[in-house]
């Protein structure tokens, strides 16, 4: 053998020593992950958007087939039956209905078995479970907080989970039920006759959580999407009940809970160690202002270090919500899918872009049954894919320069801002600004920086029976019933009564007046106003006219695992705008993460237009379509 031979051969062995070695870490890296709760942001599908409630067994089992084969392999893994899936699907049932839920001797929720047949003789969805682990898919459900209105009147027996076999919850001498730990008064408010809290102070309501988690796992499932328990209804109690239940289990169960309404970085930062996944708006539907509505809190996470954060057992993530996209349903419909999505392509990309480089996770909600070509290269598209599994810095990027297109359309920059009532984490230091200014009247003010034009609320006179009012003391002492004049016949609740879009400002609600902890609040001495139902606090927020916040250019930055560098741009204007970024200031605002500083220049592609550009160390600019976005992924090096 000649020495060009021996070298090729020892150079071969390297080769493929180090190639074995890649795979052997690349094994290890994996396995290490296998162990941690969303080490990524998950990623799956959900039936809400096109099937609201009504979803069938038959038509979840034909999804998950499609998903498993076309959009598993692009890493969506999760499939997820959305709420009340024990509602019997006859005539009078509708997302409030009250009496047509299945539910098991404990109170606890079973699954229809005239649209799941398979969970009759209280299976649950075990089946379900074992049919969708079969396609190597995971298994979800959606459930709400607490204990269900039909379950309280008819003051089922708790269960004892931790007894061998099961059996009646005891405590003090005697048999624990649904009433002893229903909270009427804290109904959910946006679906009042379905469900209420439960007293998580009490054993014997820790005992009916438990016992409700326990089932779910027994099933199979391997996804909580639990609802009524964050943003305007936060339930701190109960998440964290929850989330030590499911760390005791002896299977992974990824946990979600929702909507999203009036966060905060600081109630986020007060949830993620609990959960996987946290709403952080209100539900998105098809509509532009519900995807613009994502961009101030999607920025205002990330610069809380919230993307990837610690979660349960492993990572959390702010959730955007679902992706209306393709064949859909409507907003508490009792139809299926029946029609197509209303954003225009430029906005379907927009919403797809800003999820990914804000690494939401990504649940589908349209019929995969009827996916078309065109939204499936879009929710599978392999560079947003990437940005959203890999990418890291991701943060907002506010050194952008635009000039609308259209000299008919200019800039508007004078927009009035009104103030809107709110809810807050009481710890956030906005919310100490109430003061009582007149004692006889019950009046409090906002203490706004225009004092001559206060916002005030008056304490409401008892006008209530004396057995409402005993009833009142017992529950509500010291704490105020709120009206906006002190001649008003309606009250404020700190919740909305119907459940809101992302772009439907939580504005408080007037309603009769009524004994509930939605409308009841305590004025502390450190100037919060905590309202009893959510234990969050009032607030005034500055709100611009409506056209204020869908106008305007906004842009992402993110670093790529390959030392790429991601630059995204949102036209948000009704124009054509063109758009531009100087190198130096992403290299600024990235802090010398990448190659970019002292970079001789960058070359790359824009995604949406497949135009390559550059070499180029300078500037990135381009014309954005209206509601439209572009994507640069940026190589850059010292040589010329």
């Amino acid at each position: 053998m000649n020495r060009h031979s021996r070298e090729r051969t020892g150079s071969s062995s390297t080769l493929f020593f180090l190639l074995l070695l890649n795979l052997s870490i690349y094994s290890v890296s994996i396995h290490a992950r296998s162990n941690e709760h969303a080490s990524f942001p998950p990623r799956g599908w959900n039936s809400y958007d096109s099937f609201c409630w009504t979803i069938s067994e038959s038509e979840f089992l034909q999804s998950a087939e499609t998903i498993s084969k076309r959009l598993l392999p692009h890493g969506y893994q999760y499939v997820v039956v959305d709420y009340l899936w024990y509602r019997k699907k006859v005539e009078g049932a509708y997302v409030d209905s009250l009496g047509f839920d299945v539910i098991d001797e404990w109170g606890r929720m079973h699954p229809d078995p005239a649209r799941w047949p398979s969970s009759q003789g209280g299976k649950g969805f075990t089946q379900v479970a074992e049919k969708v682990h079969k396609m190597g898919l995971k298994f979800g459900i959606h459930v709400m907080g607490g204990i269900s209105t039909q379950a309280y009147n008819a003051n089922t027996l708790v269960m004892d989970s931790s007894v061998k076999g099961g059996g009646a919850y005891e405590e003090s001498g005697r048999q624990w039920r649904a009433k002893d730990i229903g909270m009427k008064e804290k109904a959910c408010v946006w679906m009042p006759h379905g469900f209420m809290s439960v007293n998580t102070k009490l054993g014997a309501g820790k005992a009916f959580l438990r016992s409700l988690y326990r089932l779910y796992a027994e099933w199979g499932v391997d996804f909580i999407k639990h609802d009524c328990v964050f943003g305007d209804d936060l339930n701190i109690d109960e998440i964290t009940i929850v989330s030590e239940v499911l760390k005791e289990l002896d299977r992974p169960v990824l946990y979600s809970i929702s909507p999203g309404t009036s966060v905060t970085p600081t109630m986020a930062k007060e949830v993620s160690q609990l959960v996987n996944m946290y709403r952080i708006t209100g539900d998105d539907w098809d509509t532009w202002r519900d995807v613009v509505a994502h961009f101030d809190i999607s920025r205002d996470l990330s610069a809380s270090s919230m993307i990837g954060a610690r979660g349960l057992q492993g990572k959390s993530w702010p959730d955007l919500d679902m992706l209306p996209l393709g064949w859909l349903t409507d907003q508490g419909s009792n139809f299926g899918p029946h029609r197509a999505c209303n954003l225009t392509m430029e906005e379907q990309r927009t919403q797809m872009t800003l999820w990914s480089i804000a690494k939401s996770p990504l649940m589908f909600g349209g019929d995969v049954r009827k996916l078309d070509d065109t939204t499936y290269n879009l929710i599978t598209n392999p560079t947003l894919l990437e940005i959203n599994s890999y990418s890291s810095n991701n943060k907002e990027f506010t050194y952008i320069t635009a000039a609308r297109n259209n000299p008919h359309h200019p800039t508007v920059n004078n927009f009035k801002t009104k103030h809107a009532f709110a809810l807050t984490s009481c710890k956030e230091p906005k919310a100490n600004t109430w003061s009582v200014v007149d004692k006889s009247s019950g009046k409090i003010c906002w203490n706004s920086e225009k004092p001559e034009k206060p916002f005030c609320l008056y304490n409401r006179k008892a006008l209530i029976s004396y057995n409402e009012e005993i009833e009142h003391n017992q529950l509500y002492q010291g704490k105020l019933h709120l009206q906006t004049n002190d001649k008003a016949e309606s009250c404020l609740g700190a919740s909305s009564r119907q459940k809101l879009t992302s772009k439907e400002y939580s504005r408080g609600a007037l309603s009769p007046c009524k004994l509930d902890a939605n409308q009841m609040w305590e004025l502390h001495s450190n100037g919060t106003l905590e309202n009893s139902y959510s234990g969050l606090c009032a607030v005034l927020n500055p709100v611009k006219a409506a056209e204020a916040s869908s106008n305007g250019v906004r842009s992402w930055i993110a670093t790529g695992r390959r030392g790429e560098v991601y630059v995204a741009f949102f036209n948000l204007n009704p124009v054509k705008t063109t758009v531009s970024a100087k190198i130096s200031d992403i290299a600024k605002a990235l802090e010398n993460k990448t190659h970019l500083e002292g970079a001789s220049s960058c070359k790359g592609h824009e995604l949406w237009s497949g135009k390559d550009f550059g070499p180029t160390k300078d500037s990135v600019t381009i014309q954005v379509e209206s509601h439209g976005p572009a994507l640069f992924v940026l190589h850059c090096s010292s040589h010329a």
